[in-house]
């Protein structure tokens, strides 16, 4: 049995049908979001007001947080919803005119259906820097898959022009580091943005420390496609959902 074949039975033999903890409570599109972005606030996606993320609904609208208020703030009730074109249709507050990322980015890719972008504490030093990060460990390999590095920086991706030349070098790839602007991440669900985002951070924060100490083993490549390969389809099961707990728990009110 080879090191992918070991890794995808042991990877298979997690995953469990029994609750393996207390359930969320149902949620609705706007409380998913709104935990979305709490959540990465806490994971280094936390660059003041900076940063967007997109929610495609089956009426082709999307959802999207407001521009004034942080991600480690919003509410359900703060979630704002605009057309394909990056129209505002509902909502109490504004949408960031750096929308033009994600409207580009969606009419391109009919495979995503959340897309997020920020400046994270870790993935902008190589976004600076130009350099996908290797994969040292379990943690960074649970993506598999193109890191894309757009190299141009062109002023805000709220001109038409920028958005679709960061979009053209994107790809079909997953996730991608910005040149001198940030990160951009797509999923096909809430639950998969997130492991997604939370994968590029942590893989670019233990490469940083791994380099900056001489260097390290990279992780066989086997065992990265193994464990990205698996997560590729299917989820981290109760990942989500656990910090989402934490979340409410710590502020009820994420969910108002």
């Amino acid at each position: 049995m080879t090191v992918t074949e070991t890794k995808t039975t042991q990877l298979k033999k997690m995953v469990v049908t029994k609750p393996i903890a207390p359930p969320l409570p149902d949620l609705t599109p706007h409380q998913q979001i709104a935990l979305l972005a709490r959540c990465l606030w806490d994971e280094g996606h936390n660059d003041h007001l900076a940063g967007h993320i997109t929610y495609k609904q089956p009426d082709g609208t999307f959802l999207v947080n407001p521009f004034g208020l942080t991600w480690g703030e919003v509410r359900a009730s703060d979630i704002m919803r605009m057309d394909a074109e990056g129209n505002e249709l509902e909502g109490q507050w504004t949408i960031t005119p750096a929308i033009q990322l994600h409207v580009e980015l969606h009419k391109a890719r009919e495979d995503v259906t959340v897309s997020l972008h920020n400046h994270t504490r870790w993935g902008t030093i190589w976004a600076d820097l130009g350099r996908v990060p290797g994969i040292y460990d379990q943690s960074s390999a649970y993506y598999h898959g193109e890191v894309a590095l757009y190299d141009q920086y062109w002023g805000a991706v709220d001109d038409t022009a920028n958005a679709r030349a960061a979009v053209e070098a994107v790809g079909d790839a997953g996730m991608a580091l910005l040149a001198n602007h940030g990160v951009l991440v797509m999923g096909n669900s809430i639950e998969q943005a997130y492991l997604r985002a939370t994968c590029l951070e942590w893989r670019c924060r233990q490469a940083w420390h791994i380099e900056a100490v001489g260097g390290g083993k990279l992780m066989h490549p086997d065992a990265a496609a193994a464990y990205g390969g698996f997560f590729t389809t299917g989820n981290f099961t109760g990942l989500f959902e656990a910090m989402c707990r934490m979340q409410i728990r710590r502020d009820p009110e994420v969910l108002e």
